[in-house]
């Protein structure tokens, strides 16, 4: 008798968390490390809520740092004005999700290109906004943030756990998403969304949804964000840049699939350490013209070309026809 689908995906994650419980204790006798293992959390969690709408649903979504930032700011003034940790990551969680159900509500009607650059317009609006209201968001000054107390160790650690419990439960609930009803809708989309519609989908309500969840998560990793680094100003929260890296790093993966979003953010981060690394003038455009490679060779990203050949080599070894003798 095995176990359910439910059980499995429990089990995986409790298994992810705890091993990134174990590193993180061994990290903590190295700073860099650490550091590196908290950026790769979060990277993944991002990864991972950005595969709802882009990967699962095929909507090229470029509103991460909107609702990264958005959840930065909102965690961050409520911290200042004396909230709870705690209760101001959910109410920036609570706000992501509002503000992507408006603003799905606009752009989702569009498709394509079209969607994407809505997507980007919302950034660039975001961060003008934020760079002007000086009273709330302290402008291009930056917004200073109540530090935890605490050694610098500890604190690292704090969040190095937290980043990865943010990963673990995406990944529950992205690998429900997967294998449930609104999933197989989210894939009908992609497919064709006229016929979607034709079958009964109610598609404007699906990807509505898609989007609020992606919005949620995308925003409660920004308030951990702002929490952990205590300062934060527009063009750092608001940058494009981290929009156009998250889908780079699940295509490197392999777009619409459960572990490709964490494979390509961990290929991702270790490229950009070593390139950081051994060429630090020139890293930026080295890393693109790998990233360029990589996704110009394996279009499907690594996943679904190692599972291709791995199908290939089963097919050879067992479903060859027999030779006659």
């Amino acid at each position: 008798m095995t176990a359910g689908p439910s059980i499995t995906v429990a089990r995986a994650a409790l298994v992810l968390l705890a091993v990134g419980a174990v590193i993180a204790f061994g990290f903590s006798a190295n700073n860099y490390l650490l550091q590196a293992g908290t950026t790769l959390a979060m990277s993944a969690v991002l990864c991972l809520a950005w595969n709802v709408v882009g990967g699962f649903m095929g909507y090229p979504s470029f509103a991460t740092a909107a609702f990264f930032g958005l959840g930065a700011y909102i965690g961050g003034i409520l911290q200042n004005a004396d909230i709870p940790l705690a209760l101001a990551w959910i109410a920036a969680a609570i706000g992501g999700a509002i503000f992507a159900a408006l603003l799905g509500s606009i752009l989702l009607g569009l498709r394509g290109h079209y969607f994407a650059i809505g997507t980007i317009a919302v950034v660039e609006v975001m961060r003008e906004v934020a760079n002007n209201w000086e009273g709330l968001t302290g402008g291009t000054i930056g917004l200073n943030i109540p530090i935890l107390p605490g050694s610098p160790r500890n604190v690292g650690i704090f969040f190095y756990l937290v980043m990865w419990g943010l990963v673990a439960l995406t990944f529950i609930l992205t690998t429900l998403i997967a294998g449930s009803k609104f999933g197989f809708s989210l894939h009908c989309i992609r497919q064709n969304e006229s016929a979607a519609s034709m079958v009964g989908i109610n598609v404007f309500r699906t990807k509505c949804a898609a989007f609020i969840i992606s919005g949620f998560l995308v925003s409660t990793t920004g308030a951990v964000y702002a929490s952990m680094v205590a300062f934060i100003e527009p063009k750092d929260v608001f940058n494009v840049l981290l929009s156009i890296e998250v889908p780079v790093m699940v295509m490197l993966g392999g777009a619409g699939t459960i572990v490709g979003p964490l494979a390509g953010a961990a290929l991702y981060v270790l490229l950009k350490e070593l390139v950081w690394v051994n060429f630090i003038n020139f890293h930026t455009a080295i890393l693109g013209v790998i990233i360029i490679a990589v996704i110009y060779v394996i279009p499907g990203g690594i996943l679904r070309q190692f599972h291709a050949k791995a199908w290939s080599k089963l097919s050879t070894a067992f479903l060859r026809p027999n030779r006659a003798k």
